[in-house]
C-alpha cells in the first residue's frame, strides 16, 4: 500500500480522496493554486504544495509543477479526480515516467476511450450496441452532412474529444445541419484543441443510464450496477438516483455489455459506461476513464467505498470482490448544490458562505468543501457540494432528499436548492416519468417558486 499519495485535484472531490487516505492511513499531500489558499482540502491534507496562479492553466493543469510537487514530497501516487487532468493521457503517461503510480487507468485506455468516435468504433466491434451514427470520425461539412441524410433527423453532432456538453450541438433539419456542425467544430477547437466531429442519431426522449465498472490488473472486471443520470440542464447533470427504475432483464443485459467493454479496452480501474435507453433498447454513448461527480449513490446502495478501491487496484491489489458479491440494498439520491442562480440563467454566483447549516441523520451524507465564512472563488466550477440521502425505497429517498434539501442552509451566495427542491416535488419525477428533456419541459414552472420561498 501507498504511504502517500498527492491529490491533483480541489474542492469537494479532493476532501473527499484526502478523507479516503486518512481511513486507509496514508498521507496525503494537496495542490492549491493561489485562489485555494484557505480551500478546506488545503486544511485537511498532511502537506500542502501551491502550483500556480488563480487560472486552471497556471496550477491545476499545469503537469509539470503538479509531478515537481510530487517528486518533492515523496508522493508514491498521484489521485486525479474528475476533470482537470483526469482523463490526460499524456498526464498518465508521464506520471509513470516519473516513477509515480497514476491513480486510474493506463494511458492508452485513456487515450482510446476519451476520443469518442474512436471509442465508438472499438465498441462496435466488441458487440456492444450503439447509437445509430458514423462509425468514425466525418472530415468534411459535406460528408457530414450525406452521412446525416441517411441516419435522418435529428442528429447529434458531438466533439470526438468532447465533454462537458461543449462541442455539442443538435440539427433538427437539413436547414439546420450547416450552422450547428460549424458551431459545434468551432466550439470543439477551442475548449480541446480538437475540432475532430462525429455523428449519432438523436434519439427523442432517452434515459441517461450509466454502470459504474471497476477493475484490477488482473484481469478482474465487476460492475456495481447502474445510476440514473437523466435529469440534466444542457447535458450538465443535476440529480442522480441509484438503482434506476429498469427491469432486471435490461439491468443484466446492459450490465454485460458494460464489462464486455470495459474488458475490450483492458481497463483497469474505476470508469464509467453510458448508455442512452429508449425503451427496452440501450446504447453505448460513451466512457467516462475516471471516477465521476454521482459515485457517492452508487457507494450507499452497495456499501462500496470506490475511491479506496481505486487506490487499493492501483496500488497492485486484487478486488476483493467478484460480480456474485455486488447486492443493490435500498434506494440514493444526489443533488449537485451549485453556487448559481436559476432566475437568472443559472449565473454562477461566487462570494463568502456567510452561514452553513448542514442536515445530518440516518442516511444523509454532504460531500462539500465549504464552510461559514468560505470564500468561493470565480475561477473555477459552480458546484459547492453533493447532498446525497439513502433510504429502503426510492419513495423514502425522495422525501427524505426533500426534507434534507429543507434543512440545508447555504446563506450569502445563491444556489439552486430551491429550483432541485421544485424537481423533487415534481409529479412526473416522483412517478419516475422522466428523460434528459425533463427540465427543458417543465422549466417554467421549475423557476416559479412558490411554497419553498
Amino acid at each position: 500500500m501507498f504511504q502517500k499519495i498527492l491529490i491533483a485535484n480541489r474542492g469537494e472531490i479532493a476532501v473527499r480522496i484526502i478523507r479516503a487516505c486518512k481511513q486507509m492511513g496514508v498521507e496525503t499531500v494537496a495542490i492549491y493554486s493561489e485562489a485555494d489558499r484557505s480551500a478546506l482540502h488545503v486544511q485537511l491534507a498532511d502537506e500542502a504544495v501551491c502550483v500556480g496562479g488563480n487560472k486552471s492553466s497556471e496550477s491545476y493543469l499545469n503537469m509539470e509543477n503538479i509531478i515537481t510537487a510530487a517528486v518533492s514530497t515523496g508522493a508514491e501516487a498521484i489521485h486525479p479526480g474528475f476533470g482537470f487532468l483526469s482523463e490526460n493521457a499524456a498526464f498518465a503517461e508521464l506520471c509513470i515516467e516519473c516513477g509515480i503510480r497514476f491513480i486510474g487507468p493506463k494511458a492508452d485506455a485513456i487515450s482510446n476511450m476519451g476520443n469518442k468516435s474512436k471509442a465508438r468504433e472499438m465498441m462496435i466491434a466488441a458487440g456492444v450496441p450503439v447509437v445509430p451514427g458514423s462509425d468514425g470520425a466525418v472530415a468534411t461539412l459535406s460528408e457530414a452532412k450525406t452521412l446525416a441524410d441517411q441516419i435522418g433527423y435529428p442528429v447529434l453532432i458531438k466533439a470526438s474529444a468532447g465533454g462537458g456538453g461543449r462541442g455539442m450541438r443538435i440539427a433538427y433539419s437539413p436547414d439546420d445541419f450547416a450552422r450547428a456542425f460549424e458551431t459545434a467544430k468551432s466550439e470543439a477547437k477551442i475548449a480541446f484543441g480538437d475540432d475532430t466531429m462525429y455523428l449519432e442519431k438523436y434519439l427523442l426522449h432517452p434515459k441517461h443510464i450509466e454502470f459504474q465498472i471497476i477493475a484490477d490488473k488482473y484481469g478482474n472486471v465487476v460492475h456495481l450496477g447502474e445510476r440514473d443520470c437523466s435529469i440534466q440542464r444542457r447535458n450538465q447533470k443535476v440529480i442522480e438516483e441509484a438503482p434506476s427504475l429498469i427491469s432486471s432483464k435490461l439491468r443484466d443485459a446492459m450490465g454485460e455489455a458494460a464489462v464486455k467493454a470495459a474488458r475490450t479496452v483492458g481497463y483497469e480501474n474505476a470508469g464509467t459506461i453510458e448508455f442512452l435507453v429508449s425503451g427496452d433498447a440501450f446504447y453505448f454513448i460513451e466512457m467516462n476513464t475516471r471516477i465521476q461527480v454521482e459515485h457517492p449513490v452508487t457507494e450507499m446502495v452497495t456499501g462500496i467505498d470506490i475511491i479506496q478501491e481505486q487506490i487499493k487496484i492501483a496500488s497492485g491489489e486484487e478486488l476483493s470482490f467478484q460480480q456474485d458479491d455486488v447486492r443493490l440494498q435500498g434506494h440514493s439520491i444526489e443533488v449537485r448544490v451549485n453556487a448559481e442562480n436559476p432566475k437568472e440563467n443559472f449565473r454562477p454566483s461566487p462570494g463568502t458562505v456567510k452561514l452553513l447549516h448542514v442536515p445530518n441523520g440516518h442516511g444523509i451524507r454532504f460531500d462539500s468543501f465549504i464552510y461559514t465564512g468560505y470564500q468561493i472563488p470565480p475561477y473555477y466550477d459552480s458546484m459547492m457540494g453533493k447532498l446525497i440521502v439513502h433510504a429502503n425505497s426510492r419513495n423514502e429517498a425522495i422525501r427524505k432528499m426533500i426534507a434534507s434539501l429543507d434543512e440545508l442552509i447555504i446563506d450569502g451566495v445563491d444556489n439552486n436548492r430551491e429550483f432541485c427542491l421544485k424537481i423533487l416535488e415534481n409529479d412526473e419525477y416522483q412517478r419516475g416519468e422522466f428523460d434528459t428533456g425533463f427540465i427543458v419541459r417543465h422549466l417554467e414552472s421549475l423557476l416559479g417558486y412558490d411554497s419553498h420561498e
